[in-house]
């Protein structure tokens, strides 16, 4: 008996399993449809997202529903000051049966990595996930070990309370591919939550059947990496971004490898659009998420209460824009 072919993945069958996707974690987290798009274009881009927000808004519930949509493999880490670098990426233990050392894989060996409270690590953990954030896998004893694909790490941090906590450096916050608050929900979201949850939350999540594969997963990201980009479209990220790092009251503007995120991004948003070209609108749209989080402000610009947000859409404002005509594959 002959297997079945796997689909052949155009823009539109790329936009309906996004959308498929996105309307189960809906089931779950009400009334975010854009938090819920845009964490979904960051793991179809490839990469890493950081979730900055206050408890209780549902940074915890967006991780669970994400892997369970696409029938990934979760691991968790709470961050915690005494948390030690093997205990994320894992160790080599000697084997007396066979003289030999052998490793036992970390929860970084998963599709999603929920690291909950990463900044409650001390910047040498925090420092255990720079290598596998970039090159997709961990080095221990010498040896490179991969971890699966996809994979992506959510993190989450409280801005509020700061006892305890130790900043992401910059080449941590560098990494990750969007930082994105979820903010409290509307009121009738906020009914449906408290109507839809009298057996808790969680059972939810535990409800929620797969949509997706992690395989089909692979197979799109792939697919949004080769979506067309016109050159003028190259030329207007990297002045974007260049214009960053001149901007008032920015000490470090955003590096090249958020003109790179923000190209990936741009794609992903394009074909879960049915589109097999990128936009301007799909880089404006991806820019502050992108990066705001890897711009440093001077202290000054900071009592002024200026933020980085402010400093990208200003740039934006400023960075001529291509014409629309010219950037579809003629």
């Amino acid at each position: 008996m002959s297997q079945p072919q796997p689909p052949t993945i155009t823009p539109e069958y790329f936009a309906t399993r996004f959308t498929e996707i996105a309307d189960n974690i809906e089931r779950v987290i009400r009334g975010k449809r854009d938090i819920i798009e845009l964490a979904l274009t960051c793991l179809l881009a490839e990469g890493h997202l950081l979730i900055e927000d206050v408890p209780g808004v549902g940074k915890t519930m967006l991780a669970r529903s994400l892997a369970a949509s696409i029938d990934g493999r979760l691991q968790r880490i709470q961050f915690t000051p005494d948390l030690l670098p093997s205990d994320v990426t894992g160790v080599s233990i000697y084997n007396p049966a066979n003289g030999a050392f052998q490793f036992h894989p970390g929860p970084v060996f998963a599709n999603i990595l929920h690291g909950d409270e990463i900044n409650r690590a001390s910047p040498k953990t925090q420092s255990a996930l720079l290598e596998v954030m970039e090159e997709r896998r961990v080095t221990v004893d010498g040896r490179p070990q991969p971890v699966p694909r996809p994979f992506m790490v959510i993190a989450t941090q409280n801005p509020i309370d700061m006892s305890g906590t130790y900043p992401l450096p910059e080449a941590q916050l560098d990494r990750f591919l969007m930082r994105l608050s979820v903010g409290y929900p509307d009121h009738a979201s906020e009914v449906s939550v408290l109507m839809g949850t009298a057996t808790g939350s969680g059972s939810l999540v535990e409800g929620l059947s797969a949509v997706s594969a992690a395989a089909e997963i692979g197979q799109l990201i792939a697919f949004a990496s080769n979506i067309y980009v016109a050159p003028s479209l190259y030329d207007y990220i990297v002045e974007l971004v260049a214009a960053t790092r001149v901007a008032a009251g920015v000490r470090l503007g955003a590096s090249p490898r958020a003109s790179v995120a923000l190209l990936r991004a741009a794609r992903a948003r394009a074909v879960a659009d049915s589109r097999g070209y990128v936009t301007p609108a799909d880089v404006k749209a991806l820019a502050v998420p992108v990066l705001s989080h890897r711009i440093v402000l001077t202290p000054e610009a900071e009592l002024r209460g200026r933020t980085a947000a402010e400093v990208v859409e200003e740039t934006m404002a400023g960075v001529p824009v291509p014409q629309t005509a010219t950037v579809a594959r003629s």
